[in-house]
């Protein structure tokens, strides 16, 4: 199943590529979530194309927006911490866990922000609703990345699809 998904993403991605000047012909965002049992933490990730998340950030806060603006990185910060956090929500063994901004970069044509749960021992089944930029796009998708004591499952939400569940 996973070199199915690794042959899919990269297929999506070099359609993207070939299409970059006349803008991206999927949608799709990618949630990587890794528990680290060592530091007993949730590390998560979210790569979002740049431009899409623009635009809805704009929509949904009736802001200015600029992601790559370093004078404006605070305001972004809250932004996309804000944004975030009201579409990816997890749950561990069924109690909600409470995620932490730790910031965002850019690297290539996307926005990575990066976030992280504390106190979180061990992962028998964990929940996640996503629905990160459904509002922008009605063909956006979700890969969803996880990674439990060396074991990595992976699935795609679709819109309006935003939830799943990984058991460990």
């Amino acid at each position: 199943m996973a070199s199915i998904l690794y042959k899919w993403f990269a297929v999506v991605f070099m359609n993207f590529f070939s299409h970059s000047f006349s803008g991206h012909p999927v949608f799709v965002s990618i949630t990587e979530i890794e528990h680290n049992a060592k530091e007993k933490t949730l590390e998560v990730s979210c790569k979002i194309f740049t431009d899409d998340f623009e635009k809805t950030l704009r929509s949904a806060y009736h802001v200015h927006v600029d992601l790559l603006a370093p004078a404006e990185k605070a305001a972004m910060n809250k932004l996309v911490s804000d944004y975030v956090l009201k579409h990816l929500r997890l749950s561990v063994d069924g109690k909600a866990v409470s995620l932490k901004y730790l910031g965002y970069e850019q690297i290539e044509e996307g926005i990575y922000s990066y976030f992280q749960a504390d106190n979180v021992t061990a992962v028998k089944r964990l929940t996640i609703f996503n629905n990160i930029l459904y509002e922008y796009k009605d063909q956006q998708m979700g890969l969803i990345h996880v990674i439990v004591n060396g074991e990595r499952k992976s699935t795609k939400l679709n819109n309006p699809d935003s939830n799943a569940v990984f058991d460990f």
